[in-house]
C-alpha cells in the first residue's frame, strides 16, 4: 500500500477553498474532508464509545484483542480503538502505526476524524497507510502521518480507528526478514521470496500525538464561513455538553486499561521461512571461514530471533570445523 503523505492545507470552509491555488489539489491523491467514503456512523452510536485521551508527546498503544470496543456499524468489521486529542494546543500532528505480528498478519486501519461535537471531520482509508519495513527498533508495520489544525474555541477532536469487510479481503506483502537485514548490513540482498501478511480484524495499534507549527487539516468550523452547515458544526459549547463530554472520565478505568493493558500470552511463532533459514545458515558458514567470528554471532541471534532452528547447530559445526 502505498499513498503520498504530503496533506496540504485544507479547510472545511466553502469560502477558504476558494482562495487556495488552483494547483493545491495537484499533489494529493485523497481528499481528507470528503468524509463521504466513510461508514456512516449514527450519533447516538458514538457518544456509547469511551475514548481514551491522549496528551501530546505521548504515544498510546491499543490491542484490539483485549482493550478494542465493538461498533455496530455496517463497514465496519471487528473492533475499533478510540481517542480523544486536546484541540486547544494549536497544529497537531498524529503518527498512527499497525504493528504486524509474527504470525504474518496485520489490521489495515481506517481514520475517521470528528470535530468536538462528534461530526466527522476527515476520513482516510486503509489506503492512506504505507507499508514499512522493520529496523533496528521497529517491526513490520503499515503506518502513516496526519496533520490537523483544530478551529479556534474546540477543547477536543476524536479519532476513531477501525477495518472494514474490503480491507479483510485484502493483503499486504511484506519484505522477507533476510532482505531486510540485507540492507541494513549492507550485504547483497538475497533473491528470496517475501512473506504475505493477511488482514484481521484486531492488531496493535499506537498513536503518537505532538505538536506542529504548520497548518493542515482544519478540523471544525471557519468561523465568519456563510455556509450553514459550517455555523452548526462552528457551535462548540451547547453541543458539547448536549454530548456529555464528562463520560470518557466516568469510565476512567476501561482507558487505563489502555495504557497498560494485562499482557496476553505471546503467540508461538511460525517457524521462518525454509529461503530465509538457508540464507542466514550460509551467512554464517562464510562468515565463520573468513574468521569474523563476531559477525557470525550477530546473524546467529538474529536468525534465532526470527525462529530459526538450526542457526546455532551449524554455527557450533562451522566453529568447529565441521561447517
Amino acid at each position: 500500500m502505498k499513498m503520498k503523505k504530503t496533506v496540504i492545507a485544507l479547510c472545511l470552509g466553502a469560502s477558504l477553498f476558494a482562495v487556495l491555488p488552483a494547483t493545491s489539489f495537484a499533489e494529493v491523491n485523497i481528499v481528507p474532508q470528503n468524509t463521504s467514503a466513510a461508514p456512516a456512523i449514527p450519533a447516538s452510536a458514538l457518544q456509547q464509545i469511551v475514548w481514551t485521551p491522549v496528551a501530546p508527546s505521548q504515544t498510546q498503544t491499543a490491542q484490539l484483542s483485549t482493550v478494542g470496543q465493538t461498533l455496530n456499524v455496517p463497514g465496519i468489521t471487528g473492533k475499533v480503538a478510540a481517542w480523544s486529542v486536546p484541540a486547544n494546543v494549536g497544529e497537531l500532528t498524529l503518527t498512527l502505526t499497525s504493528v504486524a505480528d509474527k504470525q504474518r498478519s496485520v489490521f489495515a486501519p481506517n481514520i475517521l476524524v470528528l470535530d468536538q461535537n462528534l461530526s466527522p471531520a476527515a476520513y482516510f482509508p486503509s489506503s492512506y497507510f504505507e507499508y514499512k519495513e522493520p529496523g533496528a527498533i521497529s517491526e513490520d508495520r503499515l503506518e502513516g502521518v496526519i496533520k490537523l489544525t483544530p478551529a479556534l474555541g474546540q477543547q477536543k477532536i476524536y479519532v476513531l480507528a477501525f477495518t472494514t469487510p474490503q480491507d479483510m479481503q485484502q493483503t499486504t506483502t511484506m519484505t522477507n526478514p533476510a532482505k531486510a537485514y540485507a540492507k541494513g548490513v549492507g550485504n547483497a540482498v538475497p533473491d528470496i521470496a517475501d512473506p504475505v501478511a493477511r488482514h484481521t480484524a484486531d492488531g496493535t495499534l499506537k498513536l503518537k500525538v505532538s505538536t506542529n507549527s504548520a497548518s493542515s487539516i482544519l478540523v471544525g468550523p471557519l468561523f465568519g464561513s456563510s455556509g450553514a452547515a459550517s455555523v452548526t458544526v462552528g457551535n462548540t459549547a451547547a453541543p458539547a455538553q448536549a454530548y456529555s463530554a464528562s463520560a470518557p472520565a466516568q469510565a476512567a478505568p476501561a482507558p487505563a486499561q489502555v495504557n497498560a493493558p494485562a499482557p496476553a500470552p505471546a503467540p508461538k511463532a511460525e517457524p521462518v521461512l525454509n529461503d530465509t533459514e538457508a540464507y542466514f545458515n550460509k551467512a554464517i558458514k562464510q562468515a565463520v571461514a573468513s574468521g569474523d567470528v563476531d559477525k557470525a554471532l550477530k546473524l546467529l541471534n538474529e536468525a534465532e530471533r526470527l525462529g530459526s532452528t538450526s542457526a546455532r547447530s551449524v554455527f557450533i559445526s562451522s566453529v568447529k570445523g565441521k561447517g
